[in-house]
């Protein structure tokens, strides 16, 4: 079988590798598979569209692919540079350089009627044609910038997409800065700006938004013995949800409901009103906060929150409303949202030097011709958003959007479910997949929303283990526990037989979880999940990590979990017994 891939990024690679792989795992045919890359190098967005100290939003932990891990000593969150480098390694490690053709523009992609694919493409100014009998698309959701139109922005000495932000020194000495856009690229510009020689920074959002830190705030209980500056970080917010009767185990009617958001809910304004004495955000007080209170110290006596200022050195970010309009004289006149920001902001006089777009990129595939180029052309016909159901033979890969998590990791799931349905169809638990186990990852969003492909990170990736025969029993983590590996640095020994139980029900849904069983089992997950996700597990605190976040849910879902299998199972052998009785 011959398969294309479009696109480089950390989707390609990774789908690319399964595909060399599939032969050895799954025992099919060789695939004869090439991938086409735009750019001269790999990394996608990560390589031609990033900016001075850009760092990932996501943890090494739950970012790196399952089988190639970041160092032990390195950062929780690595820069985008340092990204880069790893998906190099990556390459060489699993020796995907000679599948790959760089500076080459796929053109279009015709398929045909009978089956099969030509992709043709431009390389050193000639065209040229491959037949495939499959297509991965993998070219990535941040490549076309999206600029909205602002009436006046002509006036502005300095206009950029954040796609052209490379340096700090393009903000200029003692300018005006406008950031248009308060998604994750609107903050990390925003905390670039202000830490620069800049005079202001105005950070401009249309509908409301909710910041969350990277890391857990790590609120101290007052009475708690005071933290040793050897103490160990805390962990990466991303990495802090357990899994199990979270994900795992939950009972279909249980997942489909609303109860389990609710808690998350719940529990994030509690911890917020209790740090910072407002359930609206840290750190959130727009034009003052009440007397006495500071980022550091909130009206409960019982907690303590760390103070960020250190990170502006005292400056802030001043929030407004989006612009209405950009007058003659260059001045920004902000439309009313009728929220304290304007009502702030609304008589100052900003004349911004500089504005920069932090609005997005548009999602489209002009290769696939003007039938099909958009999105909204495949919106709700994708098999668990990978595969069109009438077409198993084309796999857009990394197209969904998590909610807190990382699209890379999630790119592996589709990557391995994608391969395995396209050459083992019968490998794929209750084929064919039914839209009924698709809804209860999916995002609520608005009927206008430009981002219209959010998923819950964690549901999500365990929907698709379960897909994969890849989520083992709770038994079958605790027999592996007591078995170890004879021979190797994972045995009972080093207390595998506790480790490897907590981290699976403690930790979050890392792609190596789902690597100890199933048709891509490898033989190092046992390893990387007795070590570094082990540890990463440990690290939480005890009453805001692991009691909070795994012994209350648990405790709550697991009971309700429980009696909800036994209604449903009491339910089915009663209607069995009418059944056989009306015969």
């Amino acid at each position: 079988m011959r398969v294309a891939i479009i696109g480089a990024g950390p989707s390609g690679l990774v789908t690319l590798k399964y595909l060399l792989a599939a032969e050895r795992a799954l025992g099919t045919e060789p695939v004869e598979a090439r991938l086409f890359e735009y750019e001269s190098g790999v990394g996608g967005t990560f390589l031609a569209r990033t900016y001075e100290d850009a760092e990932l939003v996501s943890s090494r932990q739950l970012t790196c692919f399952s089988d190639f891990r970041c160092k032990d000593d390195e950062p929780d969150f690595i820069s985008a540079k340092r990204y880069v480098e790893y998906l190099n390694e990556y390459c060489t490690h699993f020796n995907l350089w000679p599948h790959m053709t760089f500076s080459c523009l796929v053109k279009s992609v015709q398929s045909h009627r009978g089956g099969g694919h030509t992709v043709a493409y431009l390389l050193k100014g000639q065209e040229y044609t491959w037949d495939c009998d499959a297509l991965a698309i993998c070219s990535g959701l941040h490549v076309s910038p999206s600029i909205p139109e602002v009436k006046g922005i002509g006036k502005v000495p300095l206009v950029l997409h954040s796609s052209r932000l490379k340096k700090k020194e393009q903000f200029g000495v003692g300018k005006t800065v406008l950031v248009l856009g308060s998604g994750e690229t609107g903050a990390d510009v925003s905390l670039l700006a202000v830490t620069s020689p800049t005079k202001r920074v105005v950070l401009c959002h249309r509908n409301g938004f909710h910041f969350a830190p990277k890391k857990n705030p790590n609120p101290r209980l007052i009475f708690a013995r005071r933290r040793n500056p050897l103490d160990r970080p805390q962990v990466p917010i991303d990495v802090s949800r357990a899994s199990l009767f979270d994900t795992a185990y939950v009972h279909p009617w249980l997942r489909n409901s609303n109860l389990l958001w609710m808690y998350y809910d719940c529990y994030v304004r509690w911890i917020l009103w209790i740090s910072w004495g407002t359930i609206d955000g840290s750190d959130q007080w727009i034009g003052g906060k009440p007397k006495g209170w500071s980022t550091s110290e909130s009206k409960s006596w019982v907690v303590r929150t760390p103070d960020p200022a250190e990170t502006t050195r005292g400056r802030q970010i001043d929030l407004a409303s989006w612009p209405d309009h950009i007058d003659d004289d260059g001045v920004v006149v902000f439309s009313d949202n009728g929220r304290p920001e304007y009502a702030r902001i609304k008589d100052e006089v900003i004349k911004p030097d500089v504005v920069i777009f932090c609005t997005g990129y548009t999602h489209e595939f002009p290769f696939l011709g003007k039938e099909r180029c958009s999105p909204r052309y495949y919106e709700g016909k994708l098999v668990r958003e990978i595969w069109p159901r009438e077409d198993p033979s084309i796999g857009f890969i990394g197209f969904v959007r998590p909610n807190l998590g990382a699209i890379p990791p999630l790119a592996e799931f589709q990557a391995q479910l994608w391969v395995l349905n396209l050459l083992a169809p019968g490998r794929v638990l209750n084929a064919p997949l039914l839209p009924e186990d698709e809804a209860h990852y999916r995002l609520v969003r608005k009927k206008q929303s430009r981002i219209r492909y959010g998923v819950d990170h964690e549901s999500y990736a365990y929907q698709l283990a379960l897909d994969m025969g890849s989520a083992p029993s709770f038994a079958d983590i605790v027999r592996l526990g007591f078995r170890g590996k004879v021979g190797s640095a994972v045995d009972r020994g080093n207390g595998c037989w506790y480790k490897l139980p907590l981290t699976w029900a403690l930790s979050a849904n890392f792609n190596t979880k789902f690597r100890l069983y199933g048709p891509w089992r490898w033989d190092g997950a046992l390893e990387v999940m007795t070590t570094e996700l082990w540890d990463t597990v440990s690290r939480r605190q005890m009453f805001f990590g692991h009691f909070t976040l795994s012994v209350v849910p648990m405790l709550v879902f697991g009971p309700l979990s429980l009696i909800v299998y036994l209604c449903a199972t009491l339910q089915y052998l009663v209607g069995t017994l009418r059944s056989r009785g009306n015969r």
